[in-house]
């Protein structure tokens, strides 16, 4: 069999070597839209993070199994590939561990002024009259935390967050999620009501411009926001407006565009946001449970004798 890796670069230094039991692999560091159908043209097996593998592809080249590197499917036309007998296939909670720690890694960030302290102490500690600085920061205790997206993920935040000791609530993003263990509420309460806001949700119908100007203006002053679901979730261009004129904190993983445009408003908002590239899910335990994830499922397609 012919396997070919589209984006290996998105998976950082983990190990290839062992696909080679299943025949010949090829890695491609990147691929441009413009390169995918040749590089697909003579393979069995495509494995792809966000390279998009539509008709047209599948139309011309002799694919028999897709193997997607993360867990959104999206940029593969599932419909398309059923009818043409196509197995795709994804990694599931891989990453959930790794998600919920930089959830609290830009919230603690934020809350405690890790960025400011850093460098006032680099720069302006040397000269000081005092032994300390005092910036006003507080604790998640006796807060309220609201989760939007209560799924395994939130779940895991929702856990740590009631062990800081903070009440925690959330919303249902597509209405049919119910856990006893905390309160639901509906997304305006939460908005209005919570110190601490954290997104957990996929990108859907329901999501998408969930946060616009109207809801956004609903925060808190000094709340805290981070989303680690995805960035269409959040209207940026709103975002940027309400950070012009109200005193709240962003933490981002997640953008509209990957990686972003040089001018996106939010890049100015130092003082206000602490974003990260996308790098929730790429602790190196978690990328290896996606790659064990991926070559299971290549084993079992393989055994199949499809």
């Amino acid at each position: 069999m012919n396997i070919v890796f589209l984006d290996a670069l998105t998976l950082g230094d983990v190990d290839f070597e062992r696909f080679k039991k299943f025949g010949n692999v090829k890695i491609y560091q990147t691929t441009k839209p413009s390169e995918t159908l040749e590089r697909v043209k003579e393979a069995d097996i495509v494995v792809t993070n966000k390279v998009v593998i539509d008709k047209h592809i599948m139309d011309n080249a002799d694919i028999k199994f897709i193997q997607i590197a993360a867990t959104g499917m999206n940029n593969v036309d599932l419909e398309y590939a059923k009818q043409k007998g196509i197995p795709v296939k994804n990694v599931a909670g891989y990453s959930t561990n790794a998600v919920i720690q930089q959830t609290f890694a830009l919230v603690l960030g934020l809350l405690n002024k890790v960025c400011y302290f850093d460098s006032y102490t680099r720069n302006e500690y040397p000269q000081s009259e005092i032994f300390t600085h005092i910036q006003n920061w507080f604790e998640i205790s006796g807060k309220r935390w609201g989760i939007i997206g209560l799924g395994e993920i939130g779940r895991g935040v929702a856990k740590i967050a009631k062990s800081f000791g903070a009440e925690v609530v959330y919303y249902s993003t597509s209405g049919k999620n119910s856990n006893p263990e905390y309160k639901r509420v509906e997304l305006d309460e939460l908005l209005k009501t919570s110190d601490i806001i954290s997104i957990h949700a996929p990108l859907n119908e329901n999501t998408k411009d969930l946060l616009n100007y109207e809801k956004l203006s609903l925060i808190k002053d000094n709340a805290v926001l981070v989303n680690l679901g995805r960035g269409g979730i959040i209207n940026e261009k709103d975002l940027a407006g309400i950070l012009k004129q109200k005193d709240m904190f962003v933490g981002l993983d997640v953008f509209e565009k990957e990686p972003v445009n040089a001018d996106n408003p939010l890049l100015k908002y130092k003082d206000k946001t602490l974003l990260s590239p996308h790098i929730a899910w790429t602790s190196i335990e978690a990328r290896n449970k996606l790659m064990d994830g991926i070559y299971k499922n290549i084993e079992e397609f393989a055994k199949s004798g499809n």
